[in-house]
């Protein structure tokens, strides 16, 4: 895999892993038939709202809205930062490139991360003192500050992956080059929201394209798409002090049937394994159209699903977990036409292709992942657009009501006792009780999509539940109280 001249990761169709599978049981991985769907084509993007939104998911803000990024587009072609409705009407909130120089930087192929302070949080690969790359900070009003620009020999070098907020409240990230290993690998970092970057490791082979999760340990996971010892990349451990571990190689088998090369970071599921895809392999003799895998925080690793033979194929993208328990995915390839698929896999591997991508309509190339909001649908975007003659070319943005209910979610998703939390959630407004795993919680509604609360006494590991007078929300994940 080789960089074009604006960074964008470029993976030959015509040179992809095609041959035939030589591992029978990976290849006949169960897959069922889509359930209804509805699919909804929410915005073309038209260059003057942004074009290509690349690897990046979109996150929910306090307000209800969604928040995301463009490649280019925008006032000054260096991509934008933007706010959708859940239904689809679209503002452009900053464009990149805005000063001289471009020192806000431009060209952020990664998405956003909500703070707990309620800002945004995001990386651009171009642009900046050095142009190569920033770190920023963005107000839901659209007021933006560059918190960092790299340098390549000292701190590292062209970011593509989005920030996590960790439990200390420092923002965790890589770089895909630069560090003091020279111009190829890139780096783990960590900065504060005052803009103090730390570098924590200078990867010495095997560049990382992907952001990193931290689990419930308090460590942080990633992958690389190149490097380890079968060059193929690895799944890795580091902590926050900055001492990294590798926990697996991939294509560590004949043919490469437990996949190789990933391109998406991880997450961790409830069950504490953390899952991921990888883009190629999963096939024999070295091919393959990628793979599910999971992984324990210790390094088991077992191979969830071989795309190889299943009507999906090459996943850009990570996987969300729903609040049904049931993974949900996009792969760039696959479906009517090889124009990419929403698929959803159970953990044993039961595969089921939720849409097919069409480029008359709908868009096509899906690169980022997926964001399952509060009120339980999906939304996603493509890289691509409808055909010029039918409209943008530019990408688009999409939902899909895969029957999933609503939820809250809280920021953050840990606290001792006493400590402020914001919970997100759709029709909030007449809410009537918090609880923290049975445990009443002083709270106070903000507004229909955000309720602030304080960890009340008592609080133990659990869900948080939203009472309102006609349902009670429970929080997708289980809020941690130390």
């Amino acid at each position: 895999m080789k960089k074009g001249s604006m960074g964008e990761l470029r993976i030959g169709r015509s040179h992809r892993w095609k041959t035939a599978c030589a591992i029978a049981l990976l290849c006949t991985a169960a897959v069922i038939a889509s359930p209804a769907q509805t699919f909804t084509n929410l915005v073309n993007f038209n260059g003057t709202n942004g074009v290509y939104p690349y690897y990046m998911a979109l996150v929910q803000g306090t307000d209800g809205n969604l928040y995301g990024t463009t490649f280019g587009g925008g006032a000054n072609s260096g991509g934008t930062v933007f706010k959708v409705t859940p239904t689809g009407t679209l503002t452009t909130i900053y464009s990149f490139c805005a000063e001289g120089g471009c020192t806000d930087g431009y060209n952020p192929y990664a998405g956003l991360v909500l703070g707990t302070d309620g800002n945004f949080y995001g990386t651009t690969y171009a642009g900046g003192a050095n142009d190569n790359g920033t770190v920023f900070q963005i107000t839901a009003a659209g007021a933006l500050t560059v918190l960092h620009s790299f340098s390549t020999n000292v701190d590292g070098a062209f970011p593509y992956s989005a920030l996590i907020q960790a439990t200390n409240g420092d923002f965790y990230g890589t770089t895909t080059e630069g560090g003091s290993n020279g111009t190829v690998f890139g780096t783990v970092f960590s900065i504060t929201a005052q803009g103090t970057l730390t570098t924590l490791y200078n990867f010495p082979n095997g560049y990382t394209t992907a952001g990193l999760v931290q689990a419930t340990n308090g460590d942080f996971y990633g992958t690389t798409f190149d490097g380890g010892t079968n060059h193929s990349g690895t799944v890795f451990r580091i902590t926050e002090g900055g001492r990294l571990k590798t926990l697996y190689n991939f294509c560590s088998q004949t043919g490469c049937p437990d996949g190789a090369n990933p391109l998406a970071g991880l997450i961790q599921a409830t069950n504490g394994n953390l899952y991921g895809t990888t883009y190629q392999g999963g096939g024999g003799g070295g091919s393959g159209d990628g793979t599910v895998f999971s992984i324990t925080p210790g390094g088991a690793f077992n191979t969830v699903l071989s795309f190889e033979g299943s009507g999906a194929s090459l996943p850009y993208a990570g996987l969300v977990q729903g609040n049904n328990g049931v993974f949900y995915g996009t792969t760039e390839n696959g479906g009517n036409g090889g124009n990419g698929t929403v698929f959803s896999i159970t953990s044993e591997g039961t595969l089921t292709t939720l849409h097919t991508f069409s480029i008359a309509a709908g868009g096509y190339f899906p690169y980022g992942g997926l964001l399952q909001a509060t009120n339980g649908t999906l939304y996603g975007t493509t890289v691509y657009g409808t055909t010029v003659e039918n409209g943008p070319n530019d990408g688009t943005l999409f939902s899909m009501a895969v029957g999933l209910h609503a939820f809250v979610k809280t920021v953050p998703t840990s606290g001792e006792v006493g400590a402020a939390v914001t919970i997100l959630g759709t029709d909030l407004t007449d809410a009537t009780g918090v609880t923290f795993n049975g445990a009443a919680a002083a709270f106070t509604v903000v507004s229909g999509s955000e309720i602030t609360a304080t960890v009340p006494m008592g609080a133990t590991t659990g869900k948080v539940k939203v009472t309102t007078p006609s349902r009670t929300l429970t929080s997708n994940v289980s809020f941690r109280v130390p």
